[in-house]
């Protein structure tokens, strides 16, 4: 199982934005971990200063997202869409897409990810996927 570091998540997306910007050859996650970043331009310093940026902490007292969890999530939902897992999610974000701008649907499915991370973190259990995919469809239906 891949299991990156803090420090290899960060050098990752500030690597990719390094290399979009430069325009060189993007592989693999890069070439989504760019577009994300790309679509993000408050955390374009933050991404172009590697150094500063392993060296930063964000914490819950300070009020601030963690540019690199918000840019994890978006890395993770663009998978799940992709391989529609859990099996809906595909589904689902097409709905949210045709009634919002398509970075804003992603930013539904970020909230509902990141409830779901933080109850199976509270609960010492596994992500429940079903309790995930009902809120991301009770999301689409409300907006």
């Amino acid at each position: 199982m891949f299991n990156p570091s803090r420090d290899q998540v960060r050098q990752f997306f500030c690597t990719a934005w390094k290399k979009h910007r430069e325009r060189l050859p993007l592989v693999g996650a890069e070439v989504t971990a760019a577009d994300i970043a790309a679509r993000h331009p408050e955390y374009h310093a933050l991404l172009a200063d590697s150094a500063g940026a392993l060296e930063r902490e964000w914490t819950p007292e300070g009020g601030q997202m963690n540019p690199f969890l918000h840019l994890s999530l978006h890395l993770a939902i663009h998978e799940q869409v992709s391989i529609d897992q859990p099996p809906g999610i595909r589904a689902a974000f097409t709905r949210l897409r045709a009634k919002m701008d398509p970075h804003a649907a992603e930013h539904v499915l970020l909230e509902c990810l990141g409830e779901t991370i933080w109850r199976a973190q509270r609960s010492g259990g596994p992500m429940d996927a079903a309790a995930y995919l009902d809120q991301i469809n009770g999301s689409a239906s409300q907006t």
